[in-house]
Formats: C-alpha cells, structure tokens, sequence
C-alpha cells in the first residue's frame, strides 16, 4: 500500500471514529431512509394504476430511496469540512507531512464507505417490505457501487464548496435549494414516460437521475449494459472531476492560511 493510500485510510478511520461518537447522527441517517421508503411508498402506490406504469411501486422506489439519501446525506459532507477549519483542527494537520490529498480524500471515502452501508440497509428493509430484485446480487452490487459513485461526487462537490464559502449559512441555502429540484428533476418517484417532456429532458443530465437508471437497469430481469455502463461510466468521470476539483481547492485553501 502506498504511503497517500495509508495515510488516507489513517483520516478515514478517524472520520468514522468521530461519526461512531454521534449516535444520534447515525440514528437519524439510517430512519431518514426509512421513513422516505415506506412513507414515499404508501403515498404513491397507487400510481401503479396510472397507464404506463405497473408493476409494485416498492420495487421501483427502492432504487430512488437509495440514490435520494446518497444525494442527501453526501450534500452535507463539506459542513464536516467547515468544522474542521473552525476548530483549527485542519491547520495543525497542514503542519504535519500527512499527504494533502489524504486530509482532502478522507472524508469522500468515509462517505462512501457511510453510504454502502445506508444503500444496503435501504435494499434489505425492501425486501422486508415485499420488494424483488429481479437482477440479484449482481444487480443490487451495481446499485450500491452506483449510489456510493453519486455519493462520491456530490460529497467531493460539497467538501470544495466548504473550502469555498467557508459559511454555514451558504451551504445550508445551497443545499436546500439543490436538494428538492434535484430529486423531483429525476425518475425517483415517476417513470420518464410520465413525466413531462421538459423534465425528461433535464433528468438525462442529472447525476441523481443517472444513477438510478443505472441501479434500476441492473436490477431488472433484463438488464440493457449499454444503459449500465453508460450512466456508470459518467457518473465515475464526474465522480474523479468532482475529486480532482476538490483538491485543487484545498490547495488554494492551503495558501490562503
């Protein structure tokens, strides 16, 4: 193992640590879900009956409920970011040799790391519910791989825009103005046929909507892997871009101080 990649996992560990120390964090990040799923899902079942649609409304939530808290929960990774400035914590480690893209990449890892386990909780409580995955294992691997890649970007995007504002009060009106237009702007709770034509439209470029198609192909009982591999592939090239800005950031960041 090279020394960034020790050390990355070094920062890693102590983001998890300092998330353990929370429970009241991980309670209400592992309930959130729950409560969209079920709630979400008794809200809209009758939708199956809509022309176009059919099916169990659980089996095509369970996709959207995944992706929507991989958006949700990763939106807020540059609020650890900003704590760890006002506490100073930050600047000591820049007095240290530790590598700057493990101080930077931590974070993304540990929220990566946080939301494989919230994407596999989602899918068993599912499964609870009555939903099938007819794509099996291999289908339900790509959704989780598919939600931590979101997860990934929006996190990296979240950590820069903490290095940029370096404002709570920012993050937070940027947030809750991204979150509902991102998630409604998607296939999250409607199939694109009914959706209006504008929105389709501005879904095929949403990172949200990508990975759910991806997820939700995988998981079918004929997967198209055109489809799979397409939406993948550039969420995985938005993904890298997001991180490379990211540390591009933190270095201007690292002058600054």
């Amino acid at each position: 193992m090279s020394e960034t990649l020790r050390q990355t996992w070094y920062m890693t560990q102590r983001q998890l640590m300092a998330m353990v120390r929370q429970p009241a964090y991980l309670l209400i990040t592992l309930i959130q879900p729950v409560i969209w799923l079920f709630l979400f899902g008794a809200l809209f079942r009758k939708v199956v009956e809509l022309p176009g649609f059919g099916g169990s409304y659980l089996d095509y939530l369970v996709p959207g409920v995944v992706a929507m808290s991989a958006l949700s929960t990763a939106m807020w990774a540059g609020m650890g970011t900003l704590e760890e400035i006002e506490r100073g914590t930050l600047n000591r480690f820049l007095t240290t040799p530790v590598s700057r893209s493990a101080l930077m990449n931590a974070n993304v890892v540990q929220q990566g790391l946080s939301t494989a386990v919230q994407s596999l909780v989602i899918v068993l409580l599912g499964k609870a519910g009555g939903a099938t995955y007819p794509g099996g294992v291999g289908g339900l691997a790509i959704l989780v791989i598919a939600s931590v890649l979101l997860g990934t970007l929006i996190g990296a995007g979240s950590n820069a825009l903490g290095m940029l504002v370096r404002q709570r009060e920012s993050i937070i009106g940027i947030n809750s103005f991204l979150l509902l237009p991102l998630t409604f702007l998607s296939s999250a709770f409607m199939k694109p046929g009914l959706m209006p034509s504008w929105m389709r439209h501005i879904a095929d470029f949403n990172p949200l909507n990508w990975a759910l198609v991806a997820g939700r192909s995988a998981m079918s009982a004929d997967p198209d892997w055109g489809v799979v591999l397409g939406r993948g592939g550039a969420l995985l090239l938005a993904a890298v871009v997001a991180v490379w800005l990211s540390t591009r950031t933190f270095r201007s960041y690292q002058r600054s101080v």
